[in-house]
């Protein structure tokens, strides 16, 4: 017994050893409250799933063969009190368990802005084959596979892909949600902790999905400043020909910066405007668009 209980300790650790960087370690408001649904909705399954097995185990202890004051009862058919039982816990559970999740998807809507004092930082983008692009429009520059963001501001992104369906997730910041080629999703993060965090493409995307991922550094505004000073002092520009370079299918991209970007880039991109390089930015239903 002491043996095993042992090796449910060891096994139950070396599970959970690895949740620190995931959902369950969460490091922004979003995240957070994901994290708490996760745990509502465990809590009200299992106030349902730990009774049930104990009664398993119990009716099957109280009738077993040799306890002779267990009555057996072959002509019973139907009890209303155990009908009403049996019915009113599962739909007691999904009303519990539907509301938790009802509430949540309104509070966490991805297109809610953040309350902040603190003017956001807005990101577009852009899934590649097989690699990440975000470009900062305010600040007039770009990155690839890797996503550097203030502490405390808001995050607002704009999400699109140049192909085939993907999604983007950051576990630590929260918020999975899916890039689709000539549509744009929203989304607003926010991290509230300094930190290097991992995100990745959650839907497979052909050969180099498993190399698809970035890293999301959470600087203070000083430090995001100055990265943005030194992006815009290094690098090549971004426009339609180098677009159209980097949209071309490749594995495990270093991380690089864009020195400055085309204007009407991203509209370009969504509307698929940028098939042929050679086309001329920003076009005029670019402009209406802005």
């Amino acid at each position: 017994m002491r043996y095993g209980v042992l090796a449910v300790v060891l096994i139950g650790a070396a599970t959970l050893g690895g949740c620190g960087e995931g959902v369950l370690g969460p490091k922004g408001p979003i995240a957070d409250a994901e994290r708490q649904i996760l745990f509502n909705s465990l809590g009200i399954m299992l106030a349902i799933v730990v009774p049930t097995i104990l009664a398993t185990l119990g009716v099957a202890y109280w009738f077993r063969s040799s306890n002779e004051r267990a009555h057996y009862l072959p002509n019973f058919s139907y009890s209303g009190r155990l009908e009403v039982l049996v019915w009113s816990i599962p739909a007691m559970t999904v009303l519990l368990v539907g509301g938790v999740a009802w509430v949540g998807s309104h509070d966490l809507d991805p297109r809610k802005p953040i309350a902040s004092t603190t003017e956001p930082i807005r990101v577009q983008v852009v899934a590649l084959d097989w690699k990440w692009l975000f470009i900062y429009p305010d600040q007039g520059i770009a990155s690839v596979n890797h996503l550097t963001v203030p502490v405390g501001a808001p995050i607002s992104f704009e999400i699109t892909s140049s192909g085939v369906m993907n999604s983007f997730f950051v576990p630590q910041l929260g918020g999975q949600i899916y890039a689709m080629s000539g549509m744009v999703t929203r989304l607003n993060l926010l991290a509230d902790h300094a930190g290097t965090y991992r995100g990745i493409s959650s839907n497979f995307s052909g050969d180099g999905f498993s190399d698809m991922h970035f890293e999301v550094d959470a600087v203070s505004a000083p430090q995001f400043e100055h990265w943005a000073t030194a992006a815009h002092n290094s690098g090549p520009g971004l426009d339609a020909q180098s677009y159209a370079d980097l949209a071309k299918p490749s594995k495990d991209v270093a991380p690089f910066t864009y020195r400055s970007v085309a204007p009407g880039l991203f509209g370009g991109i969504v509307s698929a405007e940028l098939t042929d390089p050679s086309l001329c930015l920003p076009s005029a239903s670019l402009r209406a668009e802005r």
